[in-house]
């Protein structure tokens, strides 16, 4: 699957192997960046300076413009800096920001790991909660379901995460 997780962007003119050397590097360091911008930021966050999260979020969208000329969205270099501005509208209560990140990641994700992998389960789960937080019950059931379907596997039918998701979507 290495081909599938760096895939690169279909163009006319194919970026050169030396390109795609450098924007690996780039992504890396860039990634390593926002770990440790990250840290620092969410203990500014602690104290009530909500200015560094929007810092990190244009990080990340900066990096996803630059990488995304030469890496499909698919690439796990581009996933992670999605998942990670998802994270940071999570953290903000931008429910619409984060279910836009979340809806580039699920497909991706299903394909790059396993048919019962609790990573899978996890975006469902966390795109399930955001659709019904934003009034759409349908696909919210939807998405919910998937992640039961998956748990049931994973934990057993009978786990107490999987009790408390259908609960859930009784309550809704």
């Amino acid at each position: 699957q290495d081909k599938e997780k760096l895939e690169i962007r279909k163009l006319n003119d194919p970026p050169s192997a030396e390109t795609v050397r450098d924007m690996i590097k780039y992504a890396r360091n860039v990634i390593e960046e926002f770990r440790r911008a990250k840290h620092y930021k969410y203990i500014l966050c602690l104290n009530h300076d909500s200015t560094g999260l929007i810092e990190l979020l244009e990080i990340c969208e900066l990096s996803l413009d630059k990488m995304g000329a030469v890496f499909e969205d698919s690439n796990v270099y581009m996933l992670h800096m999605i998942y990670q501005a998802m994270g940071v509208c999570l953290y903000v209560q931008d429910w619409e920001g984060a279910l836009r990140y979340g809806q580039k990641i699920i497909r991706p994700y299903s394909k790059h790991y396993p048919s019962y992998s609790l990573n899978v389960a996890s975006m469902w789960l966390k795109l399930g909660r955001l659709y019904m937080a934003l009034e759409n019950r349908p696909a919210g059931v939807k998405a919910l379901k998937r992640a039961i379907a998956i748990m049931e596997v994973a934990h057993g039918k009978d786990h107490p995460y999987i009790s408390e998701i259908k609960k859930e979507l009784e309550d809704h």
